[in-house]
């Protein structure tokens, strides 16, 4: 049994501690090119969460991971031949994160980190909305925003989804539901617009027509060295956050310093 593990937990345990940090992960089931499976962005922060709360309690943090969401905002997936991409709306995603606040706030955890590992999830603007909600104080991880600084020094060429980067990332964790031979190269279709394809605009894009199989990024230099080399740093940053974040005492300037 983890005790950093919420779903691992019994009710004659669980009440003996005070959570100072809750982790609740957000992931998607949705199509990773061919060679990956739908729940690659669950896998990912399953593993991301699990060694970066183990690592905070080793060093005293009462940190505490939730379950993961594992549906995500997927809905310009649904034109994709033959997927089957579970997608909820961003107000659906707005009423499940409103009603966990919620819960946590009434049993007295005040501190929440959302770890997300899916780029569809857009979660600030939810935190934005429930921030005068709630004197839960909600902070956004995006993993793979993480480390990027790191990325010239492992990848050849990382890309955005299904790429080199998140290969390498099942290959190393979750290698036995992986097919390289399958690989798509997951080059990107260009748009009629050179504002949009230069990325002065965005827009939310059809993946059935920017992506041939829903890879964007050659995954072919993947490497399961990579991928642990690339969680090794992850877990550091992640969990030495979390060591601080549960240490700081909560007060009317937090997270800030008091005024001068």
């Amino acid at each position: 049994m983890r005790p950093w593990i919420l779903s691992e937990q019994n009710h004659h345990d669980l009440p003996k501690h005070q959570w100072e940090v809750a982790v609740l992960p957000f992931g998607a089931t949705e199509p990773h090119n061919f060679h990956m499976p739908y729940g690659t962005d669950n896998y990912q922060v399953d593993v991301l969460g699990d060694r970066a709360c183990a690592l905070a309690h080793q060093a005293g943090a009462k940190v505490l991971l939730l379950p993961t969401i594992p549906y995500g905002v997927n809905t310009n997936h649904l034109q994709v031949p033959g997927a089957l991409a579970m997608s909820v709306t961003p107000t659906t995603l707005l009423a499940i994160l409103t009603d966990l606040v919620d819960s946590l706030e009434r049993q007295g955890v005040r501190k929440l980190v959302l770890l997300n590992g899916h780029g569809g999830n857009e979660l600030k603007p939810l935190m934005r909305e429930l921030h005068h909600r709630t004197k839960v104080f909600v902070c956004l991880c995006d993993w793979y925003r993480m480390a990027t600084d790191a990325y010239p020094q492992l990848f050849v060429k990382p890309g955005e989804h299904a790429d080199e980067v998140e290969t390498s990332l099942g290959l190393a964790f979750f290698p036995q539901l992986v097919r390289p031979e399958l690989a798509d190269p997951g080059v990107a279709q260009p748009t009629r617009l050179d504002a949009i394809n230069r990325g002065w605009i965005s827009i939310t894009r059809p993946w059935h027509l920017a992506t041939t199989n829903t890879g964007l990024g050659d995954p072919s230099a993947a490497t399961a060295d990579k991928g642990r080399r690339l969680m090794d740093i992850l877990v550091e940053r992640l969990s030495g956050f979390l060591v601080q974040l549960a240490n700081e005492p909560m007060d009317d300037c937090f997270p800030y310093g008091p005024r001068p």
